[in-house]
């Protein structure tokens, strides 16, 4: 369209923010025959899920908590969105200038990256709250427990907010230079230890709380499964989950190509950035089909590691609700 001309391009530098007007666009056409019940579905859910609540479970439980795991994996791309749309619409803004994260002021694009940890965290203290709830009803510990796991979950979205903080920080200091009373060093320092607890903390979670596998626990070792695996397996193949384990654990970890000396550089270009997105973003999509599996193998298993837990979000809650006519 502008044929490489520097004029046009600064001209037409409002088509990118039309094309990103077209996505709610889409969900709110009138047309019955365009999965309207799914895009209605996903509205709801949506709607629920961006103030932190969380549907019971034969509501659709399950669904909620997708949609709001799959939010902290976009945190930086609606971070980048905030940035373009706040670019744009600023005096003299256009959406073809280098971004400028500082739009709108220092902490405001820390807060957007924060709001979907800040999601499903509320999500889990609600969770927790409810098992308390039926405790107190039953007069005992029912199936769920005393709600310790929901807590344990709570902390590992939590342990997000001091990355998200002492990153800011970082970058406040580099530009204004004021004492605070810790020296950027230090700064880093604590950043670096965050990150790898936000880090390590969630790669365990994944493996042993989402997939249910053993390799973290004492189970690992037994005769009735591949090694820190678990009985039942949907997929064919043991070395699909080794190697899911092993890009799991690498994709956790892409934060370190900013503590390399001599890759300090890479996350400052755009491509650098756009790559790190993308690979979180293809990592939630892998882990995704993992966890559906444990879903699956929990709704239809038996036994340790087969029945449903005390975090139970089963597939077959989607099985009651009912369709629209199209």
């Amino acid at each position: 369209l502008s044929h490489r001309n520097p004029t046009l391009v600064i001209y037409y530098d409002f088509l990118p923010i039309s094309y990103l007007c077209l996505i709610p666009a889409i969900f709110l056409l009138p047309l019955r025959r365009f999965s309207s019940s799914g895009r209605k579905r996903f509205l709801t859910t949506l709607r629920r899920v961006s103030i932190g609540g969380i549907a019971l479970a034969h509501e659709g439980k399950f669904g909620d908590i997708l949609l709001a795991d799959v939010l902290t994996s976009y945190a930086k791309v609606i971070a980048d969105l905030f940035v373009a749309l706040c670019m744009f619409f600023s005096s003299n803004g256009s959406a073809t200038k280098r971004p400028d994260r500082g739009c709108g002021g220092q902490y405001i694009v820390p807060i957007v990256i924060a709001i979907p940890s800040l999601i499903r965290f509320r999500q889990c203290i609600i969770e927790y709250l409810r098992v308390r709830a039926s405790n107190a009803r039953n007069g005992g510990q029912g199936a769920g427990g005393w709600g310790g796991q929901h807590l344990a979950n709570a902390l590992k979205y939590f342990s997000a907010f001091p990355v998200i903080i002492l990153s800011a920080l970082q970058r406040h200091l580099s530009v204004n230079h004021e004492n605070i009373g810790l020296t950027e060093t230090a700064v880093y320092r604590f950043w670096v230890l965050a990150v790898v607890v936000n880090s390590f903390y969630s790669f365990y979670w994944d493996v042993a709380k989402d997939w249910d596998l053993t390799l973290f626990s004492a189970q690992r070792d037994s005769h009735s499964h591949p090694f820190g695996l678990r009985q039942r397996l949907y997929f064919p193949s043991k070395e699909i989950y080794y190697a899911v384990i092993a890009t799991d654990l690498l994709l956790r970890c892409t934060w370190s190509l900013k503590l390399s000396p001599h890759l300090d550089h890479f996350a400052d270009f755009e491509s650098g950035i756009f790559l790190m997105e993308f690979l979180e973003v293809g990592r939630r999509w892998m882990w995704i089909f993992f966890r559906v599996e444990t879903e699956w193998v929990r709704n239809t298993g038996s036994g340790a590691l087969g029945a449903p837990g005390q975090d139970d979000v089963l597939l077959g809650d989607y099985g009651s609700g009912k369709e629209d006519d199209e």
